[in-house]
């Protein structure tokens, strides 16, 4: 099955050899995103919450490259630096899906990209 790439300019760049998102059939796998400015290419650095959130935008920007939306996200993959940031995180996600919510892991991590917090990786199902 061939690959789709998929990027948007509302999101940050891929700062590795990957792509943003991959379509393949009717799933769209996305990147981990960290919070990147995709304005600025610059990290966000403020509060947890403040971080999440631009994760989460990041994310929306890349659904909706995909015609899609965060309403059509099956699984999210959160990687935490530090476990006591979930209830925070966890309060930010809530405020980006409804019921039914995807399903989800979170996991504590050493270290993540550009000394980021947070990171948020997903996958959407259009088909």
């Amino acid at each position: 099955m061939p690959r789709q790439p998929i990027s948007t300019p509302n999101a940050p760049a891929a700062i590795g050899p990957y792509s943003q998102a991959v379509r393949a059939g009717g799933t769209v796998y996305l990147s981990g995103q960290i919070p990147l400015d995709p304005a600025t290419g610059e990290l966000v650095q403020a509060d947890i919450a403040t971080e999440a959130r631009r994760v989460f935008e990041n994310l929306k920007a890349v659904c909706e490259a995909a015609g899609a939306s965060l309403d059509d996200v099956a699984r999210v993959g959160i990687y935490l630096i530090d476990m006591s940031d979930f209830a925070q995180v966890n309060a930010v996600m809530a405020d980006y899906f409804q019921a039914p919510y995807p399903a989800r892991s979170t996991i504590a991590v050493s270290g993540l990209p550009r000394g980021a917090r947070v990171e948020v990786d997903a996958v959407l199902v259009t088909g």
